[in-house]
Order: C-alpha cells, then sequence, then structure tokens
C-alpha cells in the first residue's frame, strides 16, 4: 500500500519562519521545477540534474509529511529560506530540461532503509556552504563519472536508500480531524494518538504509557494525556485538541528525528493504518457498526433517509443511506464515510439526541460515545442497572454497584456480556455492545 502521497499543492512562505512575509499556495509540481530552477544548473549532466530533483522532492515531502511547520502554528507547508529550506523564487523562468525531467520525477521519492516516511534528504552547495548530507556540485563529477542518479545519492545517503516511484497525487489535508478527542472517543486517530504518546514515554517517563485497547480513548488513555499537557505547558484537561493534536506531532517526529539525516524513522507498521480516514463498501467491523447505528437512529426521525438494519457490514443498502445523509446534508455525494461525513453524522446524532421527544425513551438510546473505564455521570449509572438486571438472569454477569463511575468491576460485568455473546470482550461499550445489552435487559426485565 501507498503509505505517503504526494500534494497536490504545497504553500510556500516567501521569507524566513518568523519574517513577515506573504504566503504562496502552488502546485507541487510547479514548486519542485522552480526550486530545482533556482537551486541547480541546466547545463549539468543530467544524471546530476535528476539526483538533485530527488533530494529536493524528498526534502519538501519530508517537511510535508512531519507538518513540520504547521505543529508549530505557521500557516505553510515550507519557507523559500535556503537557511532552513530551499530555493523558490516566485515568478522565476524554469528551465526547459528541468520542466521535462521534473514531470517525469515530481511523484518520486527517497526512502531510508524499512523506513517509509520521505527521508530528511538534506543538501548544501558543497562549495561556500557544506554539510553532511548532499553536495549539489558534488553530483556533477560523479555524473562525469557514469553513476546513475541512484548511484549519487547513495553515495551522500548511504547504501540502504529506496526510491519510491509514481506515489498517488491527492489532496494536502492537514492532519487534524477538526474535532477534539476525548474520554470514549475511538478509531484510528486514537490509535495514531496512543501511539505516539507511548513513544514520546520512553524519552519523557513522567507519560504512563497507554496499554493496547484497539483505539478507545479510556482513562489510561486521559491520564497520559494529562501528563503530556502538564509536561509540555499545556491546558491539562485531558482532551486531545488542535493545540494538543500539534504538540504530540512536534514532540512525535522529534523524538524520532524524523527530519534529521539519522532518523530513527517510521516502519510500515507504525503507520500502515495512519491514512484510513474511510470507510466505504465492502468494509465491515465495529467502526460499521457505528455508521450503521447513527444512520439507523437518524433515520427514525428523518422520514427522507432509509432504515437499515445494522450488522456490521458495508454493503448496498449502508451505502444508500450514506449517499441518502450526504444528499440531504448538503456534502458531497459519494456514498463514501470520510472524515467530514463522519463529524457530520456525529453533530446530527447529538443533536437528536438532545432533543428526544417524550415518546422516545432516552435511557436506551445509546449516548453517542463509547464508555469506557474512567466515564461518570447517569448514562453510566443506568448501564449499571442495565447490567445488573441481566446479571440477575445470566450467572456468568457479576453484579456491580450503582454509582455512576465506570471502573474495573464495571468493564469487568461488560466483557462477561461480551463473552456471553460472542464479541471481542474489550469491556468498552460501543454501539453494537450497547444494543446488546438493552436486548437482554428488556428480556429480562
Amino acid at each position: 500500500m501507498a503509505v505517503v502521497t504526494i500534494p497536490e499543492n504545497i504553500t510556500v512562505h516567501l521569507g524566513r519562519p518568523n519574517q513577515a512575509a506573504r504566503n504562496v499556495t502552488i502546485p507541487f509540481i510547479d514548486y519542485i521545477k522552480n526550486v530545482a530552477s533556482s537551486e541547480i544548473y541546466p547545463t549539468w549532466p543530467e544524471n546530476a540534474i535528476r539526483a538533485n530533483i530527488y533530494a529536493q522532492v524528498s526534502f519538501a515531502l519530508n517537511r510535508i509529511f512531519t507538518e513540520y511547520y504547521r505543529s508549530r502554528g505557521y500557516d505553510f507547508d515550507i519557507t523559500n529560506s535556503t537557511q532552513y529550506d530551499q530555493a523558490y523564487v516566485d515568478g522565476r523562468d524554469i528551465f526547459t530540461n528541468v520542466s521535462r525531467i521534473v514531470d517525469e520525477l515530481f511523484n518520486d521519492y527517497v526512502t531510508k532503509g524499512t523506513q517509509v516516511q520521505p527521508y530528511f534528504t538534506q543538501y548544501c552547495n558543497g562549495t561556500t556552504v557544506t554539510c553532511d548530507g548532499l553536495s549539489q556540485w558534488g553530483t556533477v563529477p560523479l555524473a562525469r563519472q557514469g553513476r546513475t542518479p541512484y548511484e549519487i545519492l547513495q553515495n551522500y545517503y548511504g547504501d540502504d536508500i529506496n526510491i519510491v516511484r509514481n506515489a498517488p497525487i491527492s489532496a494536502n489535508i492537514p492532519s487534524y480531524p477538526g474535532v477534539p478527542f476525548r474520554l470514549g472517543s475511538a478509531g484510528e486517530e486514537v490509535v495514531i494518538i496512543q501511539r505516539e504518546l507511548n513513544r514520546i514515554a520512553r524519552n519523557y517517563p513522567a507519560i504512563p504509557r497507554i496499554p493496547e485497547n484497539g483505539g478507545v480513548y479510556d482513562l489510561a488513555t486521559e491520564n497520559s494525556v494529562r501528563a503530556f499537557q502538564d509536561i509540555f505547558n499545556l491546558n491539562t484537561d485531558g482532551i486531545v485538541g488542535k493545540e494538543t493534536w500539534y504538540q504530540l506531532k512536534r514532540i512525535y517526529y522529534g523524538v524520532k528525528s524524523i527530519s534529521d539525516l539519522y532518523s530513527e524513522g517510521l516502519n510500515l507498521s507504525e503507520v500502515e493504518r495512519r491514512y484510513e480516514r474511510v470507510m466505504a463498501q465492502g468494509d465491515t467491523g465495529v467502526g460499521v457498526w457505528i455508521i450503521q447505528y447513527y444512520l439507523a437512529f437518524i433515520g427514525f426521525f428523518n422520514d427522507s433517509l432509509p432504515q437499515i438494519e445494522p450488522d456490521g457490514v458495508f454493503g448496498n443498502a449502508t451505502e444508500n443511506a450514506v449517499r441518502r445523509f450526504q444528499e440531504y446534508y448538503g456534502l458531497t455525494v459519494d456514498g463514501i464515510v470520510g472524515r467530514q461525513t463522519w463529524n457530520k453524522m456525529q453533530d446530527v446524532y447529538s443533536s437528536y439526541l438532545a432533543v428526544l421527544p417524550s415518546q422516545y425513551n432516552p435511557l436506551f438510546a445509546y449516548p453517542g460515545y463509547i464508555l469506557t473505564t474512567g466515564a461518570t455521570g447517569e448514562v453510566v449509572a443506568q448501564l449499571q442497572r442495565f447490567i445488573n438486571t441481566i446479571s440477575s438472569n445470566i450467572d456468568t454477569v457479576p453484579a456491580v454497584t450503582v454509582d455512576g463511575i465506570f471502573g474495573d468491576a464495571t468493564a469487568n460485568a461488560v466483557r462477561a456480556i461480551q463473552n456471553y455473546e460472542g464479541l471481542n470482550p474489550t469491556g468498552a461499550v460501543n454501539p453494537l455492545t450497547w444494543n446488546l445489552i438493552i436486548e437482554l435487559y428488556n428480556q429480562y426485565r
């Protein structure tokens, strides 16, 4: 699978990072043509030009991949200051042969060893400025010796580099999903948060590690977030909003040294689920159950949406319901649940939940977030009452104290119900588990 995509556009700050200067947003391919025409000479041997372009593409992609500037609060991807980045001259002419080569290479980039992120291909001119990376002028004699672009790059970055070719192109979407994550949240973004916190904890032992839990934002996650926020002078609310999200990125990539020639790097197991932002026809699992639950609940009150039966399989009926939902709420109608559709479903579900009509029992409605260790309140107390009714009829389900606090005892009782129903015993209550608990409660009450 492709881990990195080539952005359609890149935003360049025409000055040093803190300098008052305008930003320009241009197609990525045009940016590389400009940089190549500004950094190197068109009369150089073609293999030298190609080696330099590989380095320039990888350097820019590393900045974008790590959100190097955006994680520091800037509204651009890269600067045009050679003190920090690469030369970009707004409005300059492009060399014909450079343009031709960039057309071929702009979606190829360098990786290192088993790492998957674009390698930080540091370089300098090799005459007035020297560095540990590639020497631009040094590529010329190597090319004249008959070395290939790959061999030239190996000379500077090591024998274990790779070139990823023909990476797909997509919109450059900031990684922050647009909604904060807190107790009860779940999904791939929570997996990312937990993974990054656990890696940062190796350098900052005051941050407690989070046991693997399938991407549920539980009390252990909240406690780890609070410790992180305390160390880095953020508001210690235990919620991953935009500021905490990007501080996590900055520190995580810092301890991994991703923007460094001697990077620890990211392997495939760390990022293989990184870009799963959508669910579509053919998908299965808890995520699909949640989508179907939301759609079925909303459809109960909105006659414009078809009624569907949750089964955990994203089939034709689910896709049709998603399309109708998107059409009704003014979203792009593609039948795919991406970030915008997912956020809208949660918003609409919560708005209906807040104004349920009197004839609909709100105690039986899923609260709209996963109940897990650390959750408190009346919804937890009601869950505990449901559990106790079930416990009085099923011997393997232990009774719990009705105190409105989701602790270990409640989690163990939930696991017992999940085992009884053949579900993955996570101890957390997602829509599927909630529905089964309600069914058992209605059966035995």
